[in-house]
């Protein structure tokens, strides 16, 4: 049984983890730079905005792109008072120009400090840990230094602080675990980043949104009654199962069932178990 279900989901990863994926998925946008930081912003602001329907989610970090003149990095660094009117209009469902305009100011204070927006996951005492459970720890302890870090600038708003979750809010972090598969995962597919190298892909964790969390109950890969950070780690530790080293590999899978082949059939479980 484990085995066929293991066979049926790496021929899925196979089937969604290629190129012709990009194209509809919110991880076009960082596709659309080369400089590392453009790729990290963008993919950042890409999974944050990452709500609603892909075609709209896509269309408003253009919109976005655009306001920011085609480059955001350099815009954030390099811009003057005045230029930040131009944002003013930005509004994709709850996150408007006050949320754009802190998001600017808190990776202008970051860059001017980092050459890398993988700093700000790292937290400042270097945690030892060893297996596979306790590398979930590792991510959560990142997380949740990422948002304390995030909202540290003094004039944060607190309406802000809704778009950025954290295990400690017992979230899945579904947006930043998605963000984090994009700039850790490493492969020769052409879809993940693979630029960062201080968090290992062993220790990723599932982002588990509604499609996900649907497709792995009829899978049976989760048992826990609630959607929280324990379920996405609880997903996570089933996948270990499958591939220890990259066990993230399985998004594509579970996320592709879900949403591409809206998938809810029972004939694929019974030819499964």
């Amino acid at each position: 049984m484990i085995d066929n279900l293991r066979s049926f989901l790496d021929s899925k990863v196979a089937q969604y983890n290629r190129p012709q994926f990009i194209e509809n998925d919110p991880v076009s946008i960082p596709h659309l730079f080369t400089r590392k930081q453009d790729i990290e912003i963008m993919g950042f602001w890409a999974a944050t905005l990452a709500w609603g329907q892909r075609v709209t989610i896509i269309n408003k970090c253009k919109e976005l792109i655009s306001l920011m003149d085609g480059a955001p990095y350099d815009f954030i660094m390099n811009h003057k008072e005045a230029d930040l009117k131009t944002l003013l209009k930005f509004k994709h469902r709850t996150f408007n120009d006050i949320d754009t305009l802190y998001f600017i100011s808190f990776f202008r204070h970051h860059y001017d400090r980092y050459s890398s927006l993988e700093d700000a996951f790292i937290p400042d005492k270097t945690v030892v840990l060893s297996d596979s459970k306790e590398s979930n720890r590792r991510v959560q302890l990142a997380l949740d230094h990422f948002r304390s870090y995030f909202f540290s600038l003094p004039d944060h708003p607190h309406r802000t602080m809704k778009h950025v979750s954290a295990p400690s809010q017992k979230s899945t972090c579904k947006r930043l675990n998605m963000f984090l598969r994009w700039m850790v995962r490493q492969d020769d597919c052409g879809v993940d980043f693979g630029i960062w190298n201080k968090i290992k892909p062993s220790e990723l964790v599932m982002p588990c949104d509604l499609h996900v969390d649907r497709v792995s109950r009829k899978l049976g890969l989760i048992t826990r009654k609630q959607t929280d950070w324990q379920t996405a780690v609880e997903l996570t530790e089933r996948l270990r199962e499958f591939d220890p080293a990259d066990p993230v590999k399985y998004d594509f899978a579970l996320f592709g069932l879900g949403i591409e082949e809206r998938w809810g059939s029972s004939t694929i479980l019974q030819d499964l178990f």
